[in-house]
């Protein structure tokens, strides 16, 4: 469908591609078994009135996970997880550990923090 043009603005009706959330959502249903993430002490969401404790770096609920064990933004929210306490252990992602999603398809989205799947 062709957006409506009017002096000065566009309105577009239909825009045919994703959006990021939609982009999300597909790959937080990927298999990443084998995947790297990193194991951390037991840390409750920071946000108001949520009683989700993550036992991984999350976003979003969702366990971050990267392709590679030495990729340098694993290893940079890993020494970040150090540096407070939360004593990170980089491990071979498991499906049991709960739903994940790619590092990278969590930046593309935005950085989504909270409220995407509830445990």
């Amino acid at each position: 469908m062709e957006p409506e043009v009017r002096r000065g603005s566009v309105v577009v009706s239909h825009l045919g591609e994703q959006t990021d959330e939609d982009l999300w959502q597909e790959d937080a249903n990927d298999d990443h078994s084998g995947w790297c993430c990193v194991r951390t002490n037991p840390f409750p969401c920071p946000a108001p009135s949520c009683g989700f404790v993550a036992d991984f770096m999350t976003a979003a609920h969702l366990v971050l996970v990267w392709e590679e064990r030495d990729d340098p933004n694993l290893l940079w929210h890993a020494q970040r997880a150090k540096e407070v306490g939360r004593n990170p252990r980089v491990v071979s992602y498991e499906a049991s550990f709960g739903a994940s999603a790619s590092y990278y398809a969590w930046e593309a989205a935005g950085r989504p923090v909270h409220g995407v799947h509830g445990k």
